[in-house]
């Protein structure tokens, strides 16, 4: 398919050519060492193989954001959806990601809050703490909600993650404590996984919404407390071949199962993607699409457990430029096998009315959507379509892998996300640390600070009701990777000495957009979702209009804060 070179071609280009220049112009060489080998404590910061490592970024970022978004997002008409995956992938999303990366590198692995309250001002990084723990809540419960769905429609699923997380604590024990070759530890691992997919087949775990809920919250607790070298690393690298496996299999099945595209282009401007209400696509699209073309979690991520384990500042550019490429690609995917399969596997009496006209496709797609398990579902059943028509694999059989593939990397993103929750808390309450030791240690233990941003977020999951959990979570997501951008821009310009531009451009860009998307959503959304759910409408209004000042405030700081800098140079120059 066309669609899949085109993409392809974009992403191999870009990382020689654009990715290189940033990396030569604003990455200065440092003679330093990486910080997990100067401030190795054999928790966080343990310096990690370069692949191990891409597969624990990746996995982390990725999540079902890629493929959440741009399965939503169809119902704009896929030329929408791809434009806005490849623009900003390339001109802010890998900008984005690389940035947060080598300048938490640089800052002893600092998060970019941090970092914000260094190069910009003091009390920015203090708002800034608490905009990300607002964030991660809103990350932990939009994803619990996902995954606990999809547990509770693919019961074979659970049964495959944790023999998956026993297989990672055998091979992180093989690799780190055996000390055996690599490439056989390797071996056992993938070998253990495709068992692991079989066994999910046989014994699947059916259990309720709540039940999962409650299993999520103590999982996320005792993952983001343990080391990363015990579960987090070899984990994430196990799912990292997962990925290869299926980005490769289905680039390859689209390619060769000559499908044409046959969802419209276009639909109409205002789509009802939100709660049934006219959605319109600017400035709405960054709240749907997040991690497929821009995240801000990604800064936490780079910036919290990614830059801790980074065993050289040559890694970075493949790691943090590359991994958010390799992301678009994925949501590349996500449009190309949906456009192509989608159609044919909604039930019959649906598909008429979808293709009907643009305006019918836009108003009843996700309904349709709905008929196969909503966004996760019709990517499972049209990526499974593509694979079955091409090598005439067990359709089954794959669609339990692809669910698998997007509830590896889900739970993924979810522990990553409780381990920077903690972090967020250390900082939120740095304050203490000489005011009151006691208390502060009690809050910072690990334990106790994993609990907090847990029990908060599965609790707004309780209900399940991701479809406005998803857009409240795409809106300050894209706002935060707004302020992470500024941030980066202002390292930049005032520590690396160079132009910032490039950067800063783009982050205004998404600051207007989102700022205007976020309005959006409390006059028109949240209204709507005020009649079936009062108490979590008013919690969602109170943490977006919560972020909404701080994300106005942070804007004037920076501004205030460039205006002082430059003060002071021209009296230093007097």
């Amino acid at each position: 398919m066309l669609l899949i070179f085109v993409g392809a071609l974009i992403y191999i280009t870009v990382y020689f050519t654009y990715g290189k220049y940033l990396r030569d112009r604003m990455v200065k060489n440092s003679d330093v060492d990486v910080p997990s080998k100067r401030l190795y404590d054999g928790v966080d910061f343990i310096p990690a193989n370069k692949y191990v490592l891409f597969g624990h970024h990746f996995a982390s970022i990725a999540g079902a954001a890629p493929i959440v978004g741009p399965a939503i997002a169809i119902a704009w008409g896929w030329l929408p959806a791809i434009l806005w995956i490849w623009f900003g992938n390339i001109i802010i999303g890998a900008v984005h990601d690389y940035l947060s990366l080598m300048s938490s590198v640089r800052y002893d692995g600092h998060s970019v809050q941090w970092i914000a309250g260094k190069v910009i001002r003091k009390r920015t990084g203090r708002i800034f703490s608490w905009f990300v723990f607002l964030v991660l809540i809103l990350l932990i419960a939009s994803f619990g909600a996902i995954i606990g769905q999809l547990h509770v429609k693919q019961p074979e699923v659970p049964t495959v993650y944790i023999l998956t997380i026993m297989i990672a604590l055998f091979f992180g024990y093989l690799l780190y404590k055996v000390k055996i070759n690599f490439k056989i530890a390797t071996l056992i691992g993938l070998l253990l996984l495709v068992l692991a997919i079989y066994a999910g087949q046989l014994f699947p775990i059916a259990a309720s919404y709540k039940v999962w809920m409650v299993v999520l919250f103590i999982y996320i607790i005792v993952a983001s407390s343990l080391p990363v070298n015990v579960l987090l690393q070899p984990r994430d690298y196990l799912n990292a071949w997962l990925l290869a496996v299926c980005l490769l299999l289905g680039a390859v099945a689209l390619v060769f199962s000559f499908k044409t595209i046959n969802v419209p282009a276009i639909t109409v401007f205002s789509a009802p993607v939100i709660l049934g209400v006219p959605t319109p696509f600017w400035p709405v699209i960054p709240l749907i699409i997040a991690c497929g073309s821009l995240s801000g979690f990604h800064a936490l991520v780079a910036s919290g457990t990614t830059s801790k384990q980074l065993q050289t500042e040559e890694d970075g550019l493949f790691i943090g430029y590359g991994g958010m490429l390799t992301e678009g690609f994925l949501a590349t995917l996500v449009v190309a096998a949906i456009g192509s399969f989608g159609m044919a596997k909604i039930p019959s009496e649906l598909t008429g009315k979808l293709l009907e006209s643009d305006v019918s496709f836009a108003n009843n797609y996700l309904a349709a959507a709905a008929e196969l398990g909503g966004p996760v579902g019709i990517f499972s059943h049209s990526y499974a379509g593509a694979v079955n028509a091409a090598f005439g694999f067990s359709y089954e059989f794959i669609v339990v892998l692809a669910s698998l593939w997007v509830a590896s990397f889900s739970l993924t993103t979810l522990d990553t996300t409780n381990r920077l929750g903690r972090y967020a808390v250390a900082e939120i309450f740095d304050p203490f640390k000489q005011k009151n030791p006691k208390f502060y240690h009690f809050i910072t233990n690990r334990w106790i600070a994993s609990t907090i941003p847990a029990f908060l977020g599965i609790s707004l999951a309780w209900s399940g009701a991701w479809s406005i959990l998803w857009p409240a979570f795409g809106g300050a997501n894209q706002m935060l990777a707004s302020v992470a951008l500024i941030t980066v821009s202002a390292w930049v310009i005032r520590e690396q000495k160079t132009s910032g531009l490039y950067v800063f451009i783009p982050a205004l860009f998404l600051w207007v957009t989102v700022t205007a998307a976020i309005i959006w959503y409390l006059i028109y959304a949240i209204p709507v979702f005020f009649t079936a759910s009062p108490f979590q409408s008013i919690i969602l209004s109170f943490i977006m209009i919560a972020m909404l000042v701080l994300n106005i405030v942070l804007i004037y700081d920076y501004f205030i804060s460039g205006r002082d800098i430059k003060a002071k140079f021209s009296m230093d120059r007097s």
